[in-house]
């Protein structure tokens, strides 16, 4: 499932590199929603990348990929995917990482000078949000694929320990079943056919936690949980909602390196 964002960023680096036509770009993002639209978040994002601004018709993803195209025909895209506590990767305060913050979610093109942030706005439609972001700030700490793969499995174990701990599974007793219809109601990513297997595995992998994250999430005080416990989950779940972030990032950033450097035929 992973994210909108991290399927653009994924297929809009292999496209720059030359692995994939724009045409598979657009195709991978039909999963996420039936319709895309595109629209700079302000007149001077508007100027910066040649996309309407407010007030005009919005645009498609195809004007979207020429102007990422037109300000770096050779450039990669980055995957943010930020939390209350977790501002890794964006470029500092300003609109781009703002809205970032509240979507969950975005994508930068640090080379072309701006990012982009998905959002719902009407039933089957998503609007892509570009903002100018003339500094992408330092690039994010490098994280092995290796290491998050292995705190991954690591928090995976410690997620089913916290639904016993916390006594999800005892006040929901179909909450397996209930993780296991959530995976299979999320979206199905599509991913192009040089993606590295680790990758897709990590992501996998991260899926199936954030399905027993949201199933814990969902058990709200008032009834089975206390004010208290509900707290205590709360900072138990943390660490492994964290570890999500890291390895969705760490597999996204594996991805791309893996594309680019394929030679072109």
């Amino acid at each position: 499932m992973s994210s909108a964002s991290a399927t653009l960023a994924v297929w809009s680096s292999a496209w720059l590199a030359g692995t994939a036509a724009p045409d598979d770009v657009l195709d991978a993002l039909a999963p996420w929603s039936e319709a895309h639209d595109v629209l700079a978040a302000d007149d001077a994002s508007a100027v910066a990348t040649e996309l309407p601004g407010p007030g005009a018709a919005p645009t498609s993803t195809a004007m979207l990929l020429a102007a990422v195209r037109r300000g770096a025909p050779r450039g990669q895209a980055r995957v943010v995917l930020p939390a209350a506590g977790d501002v890794r990767g964006l470029p500092g305060p300003g609109p781009f990482s703002e809205e970032a913050m509240v979507a969950g979610e975005g994508v930068l093109f640090p080379d072309a000078g701006f990012g982009v942030v998905p959002a719902p706005i009407a039933d089957g439609v998503v609007r892509w949000s570009v903002h100018a972001v003339p500094d992408p700030g330092p690039v994010p700490e490098y994280v092995p694929l290796n290491d998050a793969e292995r705190e991954l499995r690591a928090q995976v174990r410690n997620a089913a320990a916290a639904l016993t701990d916390l006594g999800v599974a005892r006040h929901r007793p179909g909450v397996r079943e209930e993780i296991a219809a959530a995976l299979r109601g999320r979206p199905q990513a599509l991913w192009p056919a040089g993606m590295p297997p680790q990758a897709l595995r990590v992501l996998q992998q991260a899926d199936e936690v954030d399905a027993i994250l949201s199933a814990a999430a969902g058990d709200e005080p008032g009834g089975a949980l206390s004010a208290t416990a509900a707290i205590a989950r709360s900072d138990a779940l943390r660490p492994i909602a964290a570890a999500v972030r890291v390895a969705r990032r760490a597999a996204v950033a594996e991805a791309v390196r893996v594309l680019v450097s394929v030679p072109r035929h």
